[in-house]
């Protein structure tokens, strides 16, 4: 079975012009789905012998909500998601006085390896259909009630990593049909894959492009992500600089400040000088700490001082207010920890997938 939320209208059309069905139909269909109407037999305007060719052919694949975290003011929800093959995924509802905010995942786990990062531990089980990023944020809308504005592509996963689907997704939650979420309300957040941010910038969306970055320099950014080693710190530059001039859009660096590694003000200097005369914004991030590395949060008085020197040689610079801290888990972590819980048929830890064990790596 196909997953509806995976068509765009104008393939739905096609489908239903191709199945004996006006073409209108698809709008139709397509609006009681974004109203949250996720069963076809509650499609009223919809004739019957329709909504049978739809089940005989979709699913509206929408995750399942398997756990929920809330914070204590309810800021921030962190939600633990099942999709129809049962592998787990996550995402966070975050409330600002603009309204909701969702960081979703693009991919069941990440093979990029960062060292900070839980989502990477255990390796890529799958790439995310475009549908099933679409469905995470309307299983988000339905449990809020409320309409989610804004997108950021910064959960588990490296976007460009699943680039078709990803830019697939793109479009449709741009489409006026579908969520109509402006570009320019979106996020996507790269390790640095320098061949797709030139694709990305040939595109020309009006989307935020986020780097993580994490270090001032090649040698430094190797330690913490192996990407370093494909592409040079310089290479990503220079792509970053081809983005900036192909699409008009301000780059936001994202720089984790991981204790008594690459906070102390030495490192801020040379960060500004890399720096120096981009159109850029730079995102202090105090590393989120997971037990399976000994990377501790830079303490606040050290991230102020480190945003300090940036902001005093013009780069501009804002510290991530952090949400929900009462529930902090690094993300990957709610997903690993429910998977610790699960075993296969074998008896084997793992994700509802057929990749094997996690634990004993026994397929």
């Amino acid at each position: 079975m196909e997953n509806i939320l995976n068509l765009s209208l104008d393939e739905l059309k096609k489908w239903m012009t191709k199945n004996g069905e006006s073409a209108f139909r698809a709008k139709q269909v397509i609006d009681w789905i974004y109203k949250g109407i996720l069963v076809f037999d509650d499609m009223k305007n919809i004739p019957k012998s329709v909504k049978e060719k739809l089940q005989n052919h979709f699913v509206i694949g929408i995750p399942k909500v398997i756990d929920e975290y809330k914070s204590n003011d309810d800021s921030t929800r962190k939600l633990l998601l099942s999709l129809e093959d049962d592998n787990i995924i996550e995402c966070v509802i975050m409330r600002y006085h603009h309204g909701l905010s969702i960081c979703i995942s693009t991919q069941v786990g990440c093979r990029m390896g960062c060292k900070f990062c839980a989502s990477t531990i255990d390796g890529r089980v799958r790439n995310l259909e475009a549908g099933e990023m679409i469905g995470e944020i309307l299983a988000a809308q339905n449990l809020m009630k409320e309409r989610i504005s804004n997108v950021v592509l910064m959960g588990s996963g490296e976007p460009l990593d699943n680039f078709d689907n990803v830019i697939k997704f793109l479009n449709l939650a741009n489409s006026d049909y579908g969520l109509n979420i402006g570009q320019r309300h979106i996020t996507l957040s790269t390790c640095g894959i320098v061949p797709k941010i030139k694709e990305l910038a040939d595109l020309n969306m009006q989307i935020t492009l986020a780097i993580s970055l994490h270090a001032y320099n090649n040698e430094k950014r190797k330690e913490v992500m192996p990407i370093a080693n494909k592409y040079s710190l310089n290479e990503l530059l220079d792509v970053c600089r081809e983005y900036i001039e192909k699409t008009g859009r301000r780059i936001t660096f994202e720089y984790a400040l991981i204790k008594d590694v690459n906070d102390n003000k030495e490192e801020a200097r040379c960060l500004a000088e890399l720096l120096k005369g981009m159109i850029c914004h730079v995102n202090l991030i105090p590393v989120n700490e997971i037990k399976e590395n000994t990377f501790k949060r830079s303490d606040m008085t050290r991230v102020k001082e480190f945003a300090n020197v940036l902001n005093s040689r013009n780069i501009e610079t804002t510290i991530r207010r952090e949400m929900g801290a009462d529930i902090n888990a690094a993300c990957g972590q709610l997903r690993r920890s429910y998977l610790s819980t699960q075993k296969n048929e074998k008896g084997c830890f793992y994700g509802g997938d057929d990749y094997g064990c996690w634990q004993c790596k026994k397929d």
